[in-house]
């Protein structure tokens, strides 16, 4: 798979966990391209940390509104009905366990439910945001990443980047298949057909648990 292949097949994914009525809050880079692939029907409300409940589709092209970004600075729609606020007020919603999913990327995360997503070492970074509020505010933590890094397994039996957050994650959705994160560690409980489960603990630090009923990822 290329790049947007995987990217693809990670965002379709994710998007079968999201529920009818669901209030979302999904992180920049792949968790924008979730709303693409919603099974019919299912109507979501995403909340945008800066200040925002109701986010529309991307704009098409030309159509952009200056005033309408994300979090991460994207340009948005909002929905009718949609209501803006201040930034203190939007954390507020999340603080306060309004956000039923949030859906996040990751350098790494491990068996605990940690997770690091915010610093590379040897890089400038501005810092972690919003995503430490997002992860002890929602009800659910879906992370949508690609399982490795230049080759370089992201789920390890420990974080060694600052976490952003200590046993938050729930779920972890890569190209290579669905794990749900437990007290006993990760279980692995879809796969990839493209993949063996051989090869995807091959590129997995942890040692990944499979599940009795391990099926064929759904899309």
């Amino acid at each position: 798979m290329d790049k947007n292949q995987i990217r693809e097949v990670i965002a379709r994914r994710v998007a079968l966990e999201l529920k009818n009525g669901d209030v979302v809050n999904l992180g920049i880079g792949l968790p924008t391209l979730i709303p693409n692939y919603l099974p019919e029907g299912i109507k979501l409300t995403l909340q945008s940390e800066n200040g925002l409940l109701g986010m529309g589709p991307t704009p098409a092209p030309g159509e952009e509104n200056e005033n309408m970004v994300n979090a991460g600075g994207g340009h948005i729609t909002a929905f009718p009905g949609a209501a803006s606020f201040d930034s203190a007020t939007s954390f507020s919603v999340i603080r306060g366990g309004h956000v039923d999913v949030t859906v996040l990327g990751a350098m790494q995360v491990d068996p605990d439910g940690d997770l690091a997503n915010w610093t590379i070492p040897g890089k400038l970074t501005p810092g972690m945001g919003g995503a430490m509020d997002l992860l002890v505010g929602a009800k659910r933590v879906i992370l949508a990443m690609e399982h490795t890094a230049k080759g370089n397994p992201k789920i390890l039996n420990k974080c060694t980047l600052p976490l952003t957050a200590k046993g938050q994650v729930n779920t972890i959705v890569t190209e290579m298949g669905v794990m749900e994160v437990t007290s006993d560690g990760i279980v692995l409980k879809e796969i990839h057909p493209e993949f063996t489960v051989e090869q995807v603990q091959a590129v997995t630090e942890a040692k990944l648990i499979i599940a009795d009923d391990l099926c064929e990822m759904k899309s």
